[in-house]
């Protein structure tokens, strides 16, 4: 009797062997393919509420935004000029030389384009309307057939399509106006913005480098600088190209001896700063007024003047204005001003296009694609 406890004892040391069951990978929870789609869609769905959230805030505070991205843009136009001016006097007195050149250029370019526009507007008009009136008839009496019941439909969609533009317009205008305050408040950001940005860029970006990760300051310094690269380059670019495109359509309306050529040109330049489809949009009034004035042949000679400036414009003058700064595809482009026009209307197809080429810079250099900025690997 006194043996058993030990036997017990001894036996109770003795390893125990397990059974080894077969495992399937993945069987834990789930197959391992599933595993890695709902890991990869969490994580997405977590970077996708941090933007969210950015959004929110962003639309908190739009205004401040748009005077800093504005104060970017006149930045970008005038710094050329006050480094040509700085050589020959100090920084300060360059810089508000040069201010005060940018600032009657665009004074004299806008009052151009209203003063032709308010001077002819009233016989543009009639002869939109004349236009129409044609076209009204070639749809019910041309291939297409169509009774007063579809033209009038089909015209309420064409008036409700731009009484959405123009309301759209105005109310962002508003918008980003608001009240007497926040214009106040964002006219002092843009002022003391254009003044810290021409006057001590470097301090600007280095102060905000130093708030990034040591490893990646070197990444995000690069990256910071494509971008403007990008953006003041489309942003000088930009303004070339619309005064070269309405300059040419209106060499064209001369040959073509349609009326209205001023007015239809200063439509023209500001339709051309939307990228692809601005200038297009715009030359289709003209083909309008020379259909009204000079008949259906003159009519597809605009229209063709329009294929050539803008085929002009995409292969050469673009390439050769902007060079790199947005080597964008038409498409992405085309994508990238629908995207833009969605979420801020006017204004987002504004500047859909610089945002989306400064982050297509941006996304080259980090994937080792751009063989002018070729990565260098972070410090351990």
């Amino acid at each position: 009797m006194a043996d058993a406890p030990k036997r017990v004892s001894s036996a109770s040391t003795q390893p125990r062997t397990r059974i080894q069951r077969p495992t399937v990978a993945g069987t834990a929870g789930g197959p391992a393919t599933l595993q890695s789609i709902a890991g990869t869609t969490w994580r997405l769905l977590i970077v996708l509420a941090g933007i969210a959230v950015l959004g929110v805030i962003a639309g908190r505070i739009f205004p401040v935004i748009f005077a800093l991205f504005f104060a970017m843009l006149v930045t970008a136009w005038t710094q050329p000029l006050m480094n040509l001016l700085h050589r020959i006097m100090p920084k300060v007195i360059a810089m508000i030389l040069a201010l005060l050149a940018i600032a009657v250029a665009i004074i004299a370019i806008l009052t151009s384009v209203i003063a032709s526009t308010v001077k002819e507007g009233p016989k543009l008009v009639q002869s939109i309307e004349s236009g129409l009136s044609i076209l009204e008839g070639w749809l019910k009496t041309g291939p297409l057939k169509l009774d007063d019941a579809q033209f009038a439909s089909l015209l309420d969609q064409a008036r409700n399509a731009g009484g959405a533009v123009a309301k759209g317009l105005i109310g962002e205008t508003l918008g980003v106006l608001g009240s007497l305050g926040t214009l106040i408040i964002a006219g002092s950001v843009f002022i003391f913005g254009v003044i810290f940005f021409l006057l001590t860029p470097d301090k600007v970006w280095g102060w905000l480098i130093s708030w990034t990760p040591k490893r990646a300051q070197s990444t995000v310094d690069t990256s910071g600088r494509i971008a403007w690269e990008s953006i003041s380059g489309y942003t000088r670019g930009i303004v070339v190209v619309a005064f070269c495109d309405a300059l040419l359509v209106f060499i064209g309306l001369l040959i073509l001896q349609v009326p209205l050529a001023p007015a239809l040109a200063a439509v023209v330049f500001l339709g051309a700063f939307i990228p692809v489809v601005g200038a297009p949009i715009a030359t289709f009034f003209a083909a309008v007024v020379a259909l009204a004035e000079r008949g259906p042949v003159i009519a597809l000679l605009v229209i063709l003047l329009t294929v050539i400036v803008g085929s002009f414009d995409g292969d050469v003058l673009q390439p050769l204005v902007m060079g790199k700064a947005v080597n964008l595809h038409p498409l992405a482009i085309v994508f990238a001003i629908a995207a833009g026009g969605i979420a801020l209307g006017i204004v987002g197809a504004l500047i859909a296009v610089p945002i989306a080429g400064a982050l297509y810079g941006v996304a080259k250099y980090l994937t080792g694609r751009d063989s002018d900025h070729p990565r260098v690997p972070a410090p351990t």
